[in-house]
């Protein structure tokens, strides 16, 4: 279904990721109609790339920034969602490289009443750092030339149609990732967007994708279809991850459609 589509990428302190994150845009068969950076406090040196690629990319780049007060990226998100034009958004993060059907893959399966969760492969870390060195666009690569010590999986590199498969297990909310995620702006304010209060690594995508569910927006499969590649970094502070799992079992316990602080008040 033809969509206006805007990508929303987030990013934090990584410009040479973000950098070959857009470059894998500018390589897409079908051009977004803006990309829009949820920045989570960056220093400058990500600014000054972003200012670049406003100068040269051929679609439009917003820049939404906020201070840096930890891990909130709910909070950015919603902020970008919000100055978003499209009516589709893509919701990735600053450290997945696009495959260069990946947004005509997503528009083709965009449908009303559902959001699409698209998957990841995972880079070593080795063949990251020589990519993001000599900028190496294995995005652009065929699965088959991938080598064992460069990824740690090619099978969902491969296009399969799937059809009517990929409205099984529509009902789930367990997998689904927000640094690869298709939604409708609308069914998204709908939910009121992410929930802000969830703060540090873990689970904000978890709930949205609950209360889109009880909000009778369903889930459509986007694995080998959207599948993007995932650059190795260390991990993100995970002190508030059992926090956040108690706020995700007290929303699963209820009946909650809605964010409480979420994306209404940026609108």
């Amino acid at each position: 279904m033809n969509a206006e589509i805007s990508l929303i990428i987030t990013t934090y302190n990584w410009p040479e990721a973000l950098d070959a994150v857009l470059r894998s845009v500018s390589n897409q068969q079908l051009l977004p109609s803006e990309v829009v950076i949820a920045d989570d406090g960056s220093r400058s040196e990500t600014r000054d790339l972003i200012s670049k690629w406003q100068h040269k990319a051929p679609f439009a780049v917003k820049h939404i920034w906020q201070e840096d007060d930890g891990f909130q990226a709910a909070r950015i998100r919603n902020k970008a969602a919000a100055a978003a034009s499209g009516d589709y958004l893509i919701f990735l993060d600053g450290d997945c490289l696009l495959r260069p059907d990946f947004i005509k893959r997503h528009q083709k399966l965009a449908t009303p009443g559902y959001f699409v969760a698209g998957n990841r492969a995972l880079l070593t870390e080795s063949f990251t750092t020589e990519l993001l060195a000599e900028q190496i666009e294995a995005e652009c690569w065929p699965a088959k030339r991938f080598k064992e010590d460069q990824i740690n999986r090619t099978w969902p590199l491969r296009y399969i149609p799937l059809g009517p498969l990929r409205k099984r297990n529509s009902q789930k909310w367990q997998g689904v990732k927000s640094c690869n995620l298709g939604v409708w702006k609308t069914d998204l304010i709908k939910a009121n967007g992410l929930d802000e209060a969830f703060i540090g690594w873990g689970y904000e995508d978890s709930d949205l994708v609950i209360r889109l569910l009880r909000n009778n927006v369903c889930r459509l499969n986007g694995r080998l279809a959207t599948t993007v590649l995932h650059l190795w970094h260390k991990e993100h502070d995970r002190s508030q991850e059992q926090e956040n799992w108690q706020r995700l079992q007290d929303v699963i316990n209820s009946d909650k459609k809605k964010a409480v602080q979420g994306i209404d008040q940026y609108l």
